[in-house]
């Protein structure tokens, strides 16, 4: 028989149904039905025929015609939501936000694995894993010390020893010892009562890698976790069953407790829970309408699923990957923006950055030389201005290996961090089955990842300051020699005038936003958790300044193909027009005022996707691996005596 699961008002009734070729509307009087039953009042509603209601499927919130048979729009075990027309009253269904996840009816599920052992799992990885593109796997290694770990701790319960967070209360009541029949509900209560985040749910991308870290550090064996409820965890995961897990209310110590101790609600079948197949819907329903039970907390699981900086080490991990992505197209839209101000390419010498040599700076003056002119890839916009009297271009233009430089860097500190805490054990008490002890610390502080997230959003931000520099210039016609915002017919068009306020608005918000979180502490628990990290708001804050980083390049990058349109017939170098051409293929030249947020958007899909960089990289990995000799351009601005060529013209710098 098939079931199909019907949310009205605030509440979720299960309907079966016997004949699938009875209609839709059928379906909505079923379902008023039983909601009228145990209302006392029949719950407001005074005929029920004479009420007219919409029904649409809560994957997508697409309608469904009344007059459609079952059978034809929905399959066993959907959800889906009544509304009744005039309906006042509130309603706790929470839909997601249009363009917030991928994770939907399109989601197909993935048939390839990642094995996790704890130790291995990298922040690429960790990312691939909240897009859906796999399923989840325990190494057998893994298996036999989860294994390992737990007969220890039921050795402990056995013999009724007492152990911080297996047979006492949490934080202040550390010293209160529990009774052995009442070990089970400590554990729930304590999931539970730490279940107090506030603020929208995480995306359904953002909860998988949450899920999926706390996964891999449980898989280390360190946690006391049992096998079977790691498994149910995994099971959860590869169906994509996803608890609501608000995401604001962790101070990063004792590890994220608030949005952790969510994640174990729904997997208990309690709070809301989301699935491509269900939408967000109560976690019993969810859990049953894909084959799963809730999980059953044994003796210290619930602690063992809820400390830990997972909250702020995946958000961190995703915002390390965004950050390494946009640094890298930074290089290619600062190189095309210089090549449309008709700047030199001295300032990227290698003799220049040799002589400080900072490996970011080194890598960013590479990737220019690789892009701009030369003998390799000549530039006839380049020539054009070969002769001029400009001895030297601006700070935001010729210091570019210095400032990008330091983010790249700043990225690669930040980026080793992430991955050790990825497959860190953060718990407390950690427990070491070879010993035979469980020993209390302090691994659950947050700070490592906080620190490393706060220096990350202060680099990054740079790209964007230094970007929007750029965009005044080429706004400028004093400073660009180009027509003022880039348009024809100035006055009766506007061009990219507001484009610019955009750019100077997200820098400003994110010079707020770069105020390190990490440097606050207040004293939480009675003063037993006296110093904290506040690492989740470093995270958080750090993904918005990345966000903003990747709209003032996209800006950018539009102004800088839309110059290009005024220096026609003249050409940049190769790969400068491929990255144009791949603007152009999304975004038309800019003729008269139109609608200008989908273009920006456009442009900055193309830099998440890392299209720009796929299109650039070929050309700059074959500038760094094959041998091009190094171009010296004549220019009146450049004087040198005649010597012998410099020994470092000859090799490639790594």
């Amino acid at each position: 028989m098939h079931r199909f699961t019907v949310h009205i008002r605030d509440e979720w009734l299960t309907v079966p149904c016997r004949d699938t070729s009875n209609t839709v509307q059928w379906l909505g009087h079923e379902a008023l039905k039983r909601y009228i039953k145990n209302k006392p009042d029949n719950g407001g509603i005074k005929n029920m025929k004479d009420t007219r209601f919409i029904v649409r499927r809560c994957q997508g919130l697409g309608l469904l015609d009344e007059d459609d048979t079952i059978g034809n729009v929905l399959e066993d075990n959907d959800f889906v939501e009544l509304a009744i027309e005039g309906d006042t009253m509130s309603t706790d269904h929470i839909s997601c936000q249009p363009g917030v996840s991928h994770l939907t009816a399109a989601y197909k599920e993935p048939r390839e694995y990642i094995s996790l052992d704890g130790n291995s799992l990298t922040s690429t990885d960790l990312v691939n894993l909240g897009k859906g593109l796999y399923k989840i796997k325990l190494t057998p290694e893994a298996e036999r010390t989860v294994v390992q770990s737990r007969e220890l701790l039921n050795t402990i319960v056995t013999e009724n020893k007492v152990v911080y967070g297996v047979t006492t209360g949490v934080g202040k009541f550390a010293r209160t010892v529990i009774p052995i029949n009442k070990l089970k509900e400590l554990q729930e209560s304590v999931v539970r009562s730490h279940s107090a985040g506030v603020g929208n749910p995480l995306s359904p991308e953002r909860t998988r890698m949450l899920l999926a870290l706390r996964i891999n550090v449980l898989a280390k064996g360190y946690s006391g976790i049992s096998l079977e409820t790691l498994q149910a965890m995994i099971q959860a995961f590869n169906a994509s069953c996803l608890s609501f897990v608000p995401e604001k209310g962790t101070v990063g110590a004792s590890g994220d407790l608030a949005p952790l101790s969510h994640l174990a609600l729904g997997l208990m079948g309690e709070g809301k829970m989301w699935s491509p197949k269900s939408g967000w819907a109560d976690a019993k329903y969810v859990l049953e309408a894909h084959g799963l039970k809730p999980v059953s907390l044994k003796p210290k699981e619930g602690l063992a699923l809820i400390n830990g900086t997972q909250m702020i080490t995946s958000l961190g991990a995703e915002a390390v990957e965004r950050a390494q992505a946009i640094a890298q197209q930074a290089d290619i839209v600062a190189a095309l923006t210089l090549e449309v101000l008709k700047g030199t390419t001295k300032a990227f010498d290698s003799d220049i950055h040799a002589v400080r040599p900072h490996p970011g700076q080194i890598e960013v003056a590479q990737r220019f030389r690789s892009l701009l002119d030369s003998d390799h890839h000549p530039s006839q916009i380049a020539e054009s201005h070969r002769f001029c009297d400009r001895v030297q271009d601006a700070y935001t233009m010729r210091c570019c290996p210095q400032v990008h430089g330091i983010a790249n860097d700043t990225i690669k500190f930040v980026l080793n961090i992430i991955n050790t805490e990825i497959n860190s054990a953060t718990d407390n008490p950690i427990v070491f089955a070879e010993r035979g002890e469980i020993i209390s610390g302090g691994n659950f502080h947050g700070e490592y990842p906080a620190k490393a997230l706060d220096f990350l959003a202060i680099a990054v931000h740079e790209l964007a300051s230094i970007s929007e520099r750029r965009i005044e210039r080429l706004c400028n016609p004093s400073l660009s020699e180009l027509p003022a915002f880039l348009v024809t017919e100035g006055g009766l068009n506007s061009g990219f005038m507001i484009a610019h306020c955009t750019a100077a608005s997200l820098v400003s918000e994110n010079k707020g936003l770069c105020h390190p979180s990490s440097v606050d502490s207040l004293s939480t628990s009675a003063a037993t958790e006296d110093h904290v990290s506040m690492g989740g708001w470093a995270a958080r804050k750090a993904l918005r300044v990345i966000e903003h980083v990747e709209q003032v390049l996209a800006i950018e990058l539009l102004m800088a193909c839309q110059g290009i349109e005024f220096l026609r017939p003249l050409r940049t170098t190769i790969p400068l027009e491929k990255v144009y051409e791949l603007v152009r293929s999304v975004v038309k030249p800019w003729i008269k005022d139109r609608f200008m947020s989908p273009d920006i958007e456009a442009v900055h899909q193309l830099l998440l996707d890392q299209k720009v960089w796929n299109v650039a990289k070929p050309y700059i990995e074959k500038y760094q691996t094959e041998y091009i000799p190094e171009s010296q351009p004549i220019s009146p601005t450049a004087f040198s005596l005649e010597s012998p060529a410099s020994p470092r013209k000859r090799v490639r710098h790594e």
